[in-house]
């Protein structure tokens, strides 16, 4: 867990979009975080703290294809707030993440960091990790935006 005892590196934008695009092709595997082994979207975000600002974020051991749905709880959203620094979507940038909900009135359970101002980097069920259009479907079903500490530009 990042905490504020935690020193946090100073990290570029676009350090973090090359640390994403090192992904791309990594199988998707649920609960994965393995450059070119295995990734869920999760995974994606930890395994760029990890390289990035040298922390691994603590997550619960083991989560179900339907945690979401089966609690209730906004777990993503909670989660993202703990390591993470919220900020409008409006304002997201490349290099921060996006956390998106399928549908409306549905917990949010899908993360993707942004690559450019059109493009996001994610890991989605049945395909490797690929970067993508963030065009309106995907805009319209963002749920909250986040920042990773330390970025200085």
């Amino acid at each position: 867990m990042i905490s504020d005892h935690s020193p946090v590196q100073p990290i570029r934008r676009a350090a973090i979009v090359a640390e994403a695009r090192l992904w791309l092709g990594t199988p998707y595997h649920h609960q994965a975080s393995a450059l070119g082994i295995g990734v869920d979207c999760v995974g994606l975000v930890r395994g760029i703290l990890r390289a990035r600002l040298r922390v691994d974020p603590d997550i619960p051991a083991v989560y179900s294809r339907d945690w979401a749905e089966a609690s209730g709880r906004e777990t993503l959203l909670e989660a993202a707030r703990v390591h993470l620094s919220e900020i409008d979507p409006a304002n997201a940038q490349p290099g921060d993440i996006l956390v998106f909900r399928f549908r409306p009135h549905m917990v949010a359970k899908h993360a993707a960091v942004l690559a450019s101002p059109q493009t996001m980097i994610h890991a989605i069920e049945g395909a490797a990790v690929g970067e993508v259009r963030c065009n309106g479907w995907w805009r319209r079903r963002v749920a909250g935006a986040f920042a990773f500490p330390g970025i200085i530009d």
